[in-house]
């Protein structure tokens, strides 16, 4: 199917829940990103109809992570990077601390880059190490890395360039869960329940491993 309810959304969405009856369905992973066809029309409202939204892209005026869109239904993910050439404005898709999605614009420096989370490694042959990453990247490399770290990757050089481990004084965003879009610090890891104790503010609260990401 192309089209979700209204009613079918993510919270994460940030459009109204009343309005017509059926949304554009992103090609994958409804939850964790959002559609371009929702970012030009409704978020930054540089299309104001579906046909408009597509002459944007078939003129590669946007670049998602350094390349072409390619179609409406395209999927911008958490931490990706959007480039409106004609503009030469660049964002960065992230969550409110109300748990929506929004464009926080960056300066084109910043755009070649992207953090994201290791879900997993592999040990291959002649033991290489592979990182799978939470967009559904994965590179071979040598940097030492675990399992729910994340890593800075250069966007144009497309290699890491760093690892940000997860470890005591490391600071966190939250993408899931009812605490999602909060942002805080470690300061404690509990290995055997896979949770962290995160200071929000002035408080400490436990948070599972798998619904944080390390952002420093």
């Amino acid at each position: 199917m192309s089209h979700l309810t209204r009613q079918e959304i993510p919270k994460k969405w940030p459009i109204e829940r009343k309005g017509s009856t059926y949304i554009v369905r992103p090609r994958f992973d409804t939850e964790n990103g959002i559609p371009l066809l929702i970012v030009l029309r409704n978020m930054l409202k540089l299309a104001q109809t579906r046909k408009e939204a597509k002459k944007i892209i078939h003129l590669k005026q946007i670049l998602i992570n350094g390349r072409n869109a390619r179609d409406e239904r395209e999927n911008i993910l958490f931490f990706d990077v959007l480039s409106i050439i004609p503009l030469k404005k660049y964002y960065r898709l992230e969550l409110s601390e109300k748990g929506k999605f929004y464009f926080n614009e960056v300066k084109e420096n910043e755009a070649n880059k992207k953090i994201i989370k290791i879900i997993n490694k592999r040990i291959l042959k002649k033991k290489k190490v592979q990182l799978n990453l939470s967009d559904g990247r994965n590179f071979l490399s040598d940097m030492k890395c675990n399992t729910n770290d994340s890593v800075v990757v250069s966007l144009k050089e497309r290699k890491i360039e760093k690892c940000l481990p997860l470890k005591d004084g490391a600071k966190i965003i939250v993408f899931a869960g009812k605490h999602i879009g909060k942002r805080g610090e470690i300061k404690g890891i509990n290995e055997k329940e896979k949770t962290a104790k995160i200071k929000i503010d002035k408080k400490e609260i436990n948070i599972l491993i798998k619904q944080l990401m390390v952002i420093e």
